[in-house]
């Protein structure tokens, strides 16, 4: 089939065999490349049932994998929404802690001062060291770290059982031969017997620079809002899956502003960032208008895993043929939400500016579709 014609980025959720874990699949991924591996926090996210604290923010444990220039190949991290498929009473495995913290702030700056190398008891003490105290160590094995007046700054804390296993295999950006390099990663986790998880899904990144335009972000924003529906059972999106939804209507209203379409692309960014957005949606628009380094994105969350590169790049085709449809087309103008009626389907992806074999893939799914 016809190659992609924009850079992206896939982030496929996978759940290693019992015994194994992300790092198995990094360290294959790495040999299988002649890279090498290097240990690294991660951010995650997760609700907090203490009252008054909605959020606990954690760094993990993943990994990159480099090649012999340096260059980045995949990550393979985790991801806290895989829960169901995991044994919680298992015993924590040796070496593997997480770092929580009610501050992303302090998050932010263990990552760039503590080495993740380093074993549950030590990785905090550079953090002490730099508020003049020391780590405590509490109760069932954690190190805790507070300022000279007791306030909490991080605590270290086994994993729970079972959460090595979860493995959020991130490609590094691809811009060419993306089917090839994709299948390289998959047929690794293949060969190791990395299942889908009971939540798990695709998210895949467009580079987002050429959306940075008033008119072409108001057009996505149409023509999301009345086919996303539409779009996710097409595609077959895991009704399991974790953190998906709508955007709030205060969006579409905004970007249906009398002259909205017409602001310089600061300006309208200026107005978006007070909507406060989350990247918790079906379509993530977040960080195209957040300067997150490295991440100028729109992100497409609504597709299942698949093991097998080809029908992830299928959907990539069918998203970047959206993302033209909103680039060519002047104005699309605000519509509810469609009901699934298969000729309007058909009709919608006969719309979009993609190739024949694409559309045929497509038209025959939803042909398929009761």
């Amino acid at each position: 089939m016809s190659q992609l014609n924009w850079k992206i980025g896939c982030e496929i959720e996978l759940l290693a065999p019992f015994g194994l874990s992300r790092k198995d699949l990094a360290e294959s991924i790495a040999k299988a490349n002649n890279g090498t591996v290097r240990r690294i926090f991660y951010p995650q996210s997760e609700p907090s049932k203490v009252p008054g604290k909605p959020l606990f923010h954690n760094l993990t444990l993943g990994f990159e994998v480099i090649d012999n220039q340096g260059n980045l190949i995949a990550k393979c991290v985790d991801d806290l929404t895989l829960q169901d498929d995991l044994n919680k009473s298992q015993p924590s495995k040796p070496g593997w802690y997480r770092i929580v913290s009610d501050d992303t702030r302090f998050l932010q700056l263990i990552t760039c001062q503590a080495n993740p190398e380093k074993t549950k008891s030590e990785v905090l003490h550079p953090i002490a060291d730099l508020f003049g105290t020391h780590v405590e160590e509490g109760i069932e094995g954690m190190m805790r770290v507070a300022d000279n007046t007791g306030f909490p700054i991080a605590i270290a804390a086994p994993l729970p059982g079972e959460r090595e296993r979860p493995c959020e295999l991130i490609s590094a950006p691809i811009d060419t031969n993306h089917l090839e390099k994709l299948e390289v990663l998959l047929k690794t986790a293949r060969l190791l017997n990395f299942t889908v998880p009971v939540e798990g899904a695709t998210h895949i990144h467009f580079d987002g620079l050429p959306l940075c335009s008033a008119n072409v972000f108001a057009n996505l924003v149409n023509v999301f809002h009345t086919h996303g529906k539409n779009l996710k059972r097409l595609v077959g999106t895991n009704s399991k899956c974790r953190r998906l939804g709508n955007w709030d209507i205060a969006l579409l209203k905004l970007v249906n502003e009398s002259g909205f379409r017409e602001l310089p692309w600061e300006e309208a960014k200026t107005r978006l960032i007070k909507l406060e957005l989350t990247k918790y949606c079906d379509f993530n628009l977040k960080n195209l208008i957040h300067p997150i380094p490295n991440k100028l994105t729109f992100e497409a969350r609504i597709f299942p895993v698949w093991l097998d590169s080809q029908p992830i790049i299928e959907a990539a085709a069918l998203c970047e043929a959206i993302l033209r449809y909103a680039m060519s087309e002047y104005q699309i103008l605000p519509a509810a939400p469609l009901e699934w009626e298969l000729e309007s389907v058909k009709e919608f992806l006969k719309s979009l500016p993609m190739s024949e074999d694409v559309g045929n893939v497509w038209l025959s799914k939803a042909g398929s579709i009761s």
